[in-house]
């Protein structure tokens, strides 16, 4: 079967290409396998989560986090406000991994282009890897690099205009229960995350922006993303004193003027 998306819309597009993925054979693990496992939910989602494989829950039901995970994903999108029929979930690999093991390298590479053809597909502004494999693979393919550093967790990343916000897979509450606070505190940002900084309009790194002073990334990582994290808007808060060429994340840019 041939995907060709030059005269679908988007519903349509991620039909076609799913019915590829329910055949597919391309690599061993379809011999294991009871379903491959498709992407679901708004394919008009800002918000896209990739989790690394199925279980052997979602193999046997044919759907996204059906199983122990499931219940936990849906008390953190829950708790932050975010309903599942607003985002868009899949997984990097597409089909159940023999004892729940790490994907092989070979696997990876043979099954993340329909990975990569969702969000081309969806455009989401986010993307929210779950895990290691699925933010590895995601910092490598967009950001273009094998480094990934270890706190990542948590942290606002803007790459080839997209902007990747790394958790852990909800599946680490099952193994330690005492996480889920943090994991709730992170899944909470992703709401605040969306909204502009209120003082965008008028701040200096807008007008810098706009003069081609400074690069994109500082506005969408702060700006239009963690805010919150902003050096600027945490001494805005509190009265302080902070010099105009001062980026968000606390150093002064002599050059800015």
């Amino acid at each position: 079967m041939k995907y060709d998306d030059t005269i679908m819309n988007k519903q349509q597009r991620i039909y076609s290409l799913n019915e590829i993925i329910k055949t597919c054979n391309q690599c061993p693990l379809y011999l294991s396998r009871k379903h491959a496992i498709c992407g679901e939910g708004n394919v008009n989602a800002r918000i896209f989560f990739i989790a690394q494989a199925p279980g052997q829950t979602e193999d046997n039901y044919d759907r996204m986090f059906a199983g122990p995970t499931g219940k936990v994903m849906n008390e953190l999108l829950g708790d932050a406000g975010i309903k599942k029929h607003e985002v868009y979930m899949t997984n990097l690999i597409k089909c159940i991994l023999p004892k729940n093991r790490k994907p092989k390298q070979s696997e990876i590479d043979t099954c993340s282009h329909y990975l990569i053809a969702e969000t081309d597909i969806v455009d989401p502004e986010f993307l929210i890897p779950l895990g290691y494999q699925a933010t590895r693979f995601i910092i490598k393919y967009f950001c273009n690099t094998d480094y990934m550093p270890q706190d990542i967790t948590g942290k606002l990343i803007y790459c080839s205009n997209r902007k990747i916000y790394p958790l852990r897979h909800p599946s680490s509450v099952l193994y330690n229960a005492s996480s889920m606070q943090t994991m709730k505190q992170l899944f909470n940002k992703i709401p605040l995350l969306m909204k502009e900084c209120k003082w965008y309009p008028v701040c200096p790194m807008k007008r810098f922006y706009e003069q081609g002073q400074i690069d994109i990334k500082w506005i969408e990582c702060y700006c239009h993303g963690d805010w919150q994290s902003c050096v600027r808007y945490q001494m805005e808060e509190s009265g302080r004193y902070h010099p105009d060429n001062m980026l968000p994340d606390g150093t002064i840019d002599k050059s800015l003027n």
